[in-house]
């Protein structure tokens, strides 16, 4: 099993008949996703890779079933992308685009939420369930199927995390890459309660980074809780009130420090490692003395 996403999954690419979105919806194909289609606004009738284009996503999903979407529109459209696919009925909407305004995300997470659908992102490199459905910008080829849950805050510290994986030979039921603005549709702890629900899931790797309090929830919710866990935050060397690469990756007022997300996962029980080769050392352990 997975989360999220799987082979069944039907796909619609928002801006397909653009540069970004046609590469990356070539990509996804290639790896075995079912894209089934296309939308953008003046483009309807058109093909794009042997696929149908729609001017509407409600057009696309009528046609196709489509129960999920991938956004590569510009940012001053993208939070307008995401309220019309979760207003035709889409279940999972990905949004790749960065620079997305807060003030045009705070209202349109709620309304996802409202709506029953799920959000990941803006700005990520979206998920993937190897071997089974890509839909994202990651690279594919690092990642292989197996029992480990991944979540992270980082695009690329997450390829570097999960090649270690792949090549110690620990398999990715779900990679998920939440996305660093500080409004997110899905949370680390969403991701968390998701994984502890999936049977094929016996692990999980967290890469968290300074900003925000997502870590800490997860953190909390998951004393107590029986599945090998080990976990990195980034930034723990940025200087107070500097922005570090991510719109929320920022230390304001004494929130959202390494310090205390460390801490935080050190009293659940979950060690916090400096590199990836640690963290990847840690895990075969815990998965070995659990029976994994």
């Amino acid at each position: 099993m997975s989360i999220l996403i799987n082979k069944n999954s039907k796909i619609l690419v928002q801006g397909i008949t653009g540069k970004e979105g046609g590469f990356h919806a070539k990509q996804m194909i290639e790896y075995g996703s079912q894209i089934v289609g296309g939308c953008t606004p003046g483009k309807g009738g058109t093909t794009v890779l042997d696929r149908p284009v729609w001017n509407t996503v409600a057009e696309g999903r009528a046609a196709t079933g489509a129960d999920t979407s991938i956004i590569f529109v510009p940012a001053f459209g993208a939070a307008d992308a995401v309220l019309e696919a979760a207003h035709a009925g889409i279940k999972t909407i990905v949004c790749i685009t960065e620079g997305v305004p807060i003030q045009d995300m705070v209202p349109v997470a709620a309304e996802v939420k409202r709506l029953g659908a799920r959000l990941i992102g803006p700005n990520c490199p979206g998920l993937i369930t190897p071997g089974e459905c890509k839909l994202g910008i990651m690279p594919a080829h690092i990642f292989s199927p197996g029992p480990v849950g991944f979540v992270s805050r980082s695009g690329t510290l997450t390829y570097q995390a999960v090649d270690e994986l792949t090549r110690n030979g620990l398999g990715q039921s779900t990679c998920v890459g939440i996305g660093g603005d500080p409004v997110i549709g899905t949370s680390f702890l969403d991701c968390v309660k998701m994984f502890l629900d999936d049977p094929a899931t016996k692990a999980l790797v967290l890469i968290g980074e300074i900003g925000g309090g997502q870590e800490e929830e997860a953190a909390r919710f998951l004393e107590g809780k029986n599945i090998p866990c080990v976990a990195m935050i980034a930034g723990r060397t940025a200087p107070p009130g500097k922005r570090m690469g991510h719109a929320g990756a920022i230390v304001s007022g004494g929130v959202g420090t390494a310090q205390g997300k460390v801490d935080a996962f050190m009293k659940a029980g979950v060690p916090v490692l400096d590199t990836t080769q640690e963290l990847v050392a840690e895990l075969k352990k815990r998965m070995a003395t659990a029976a994994v």
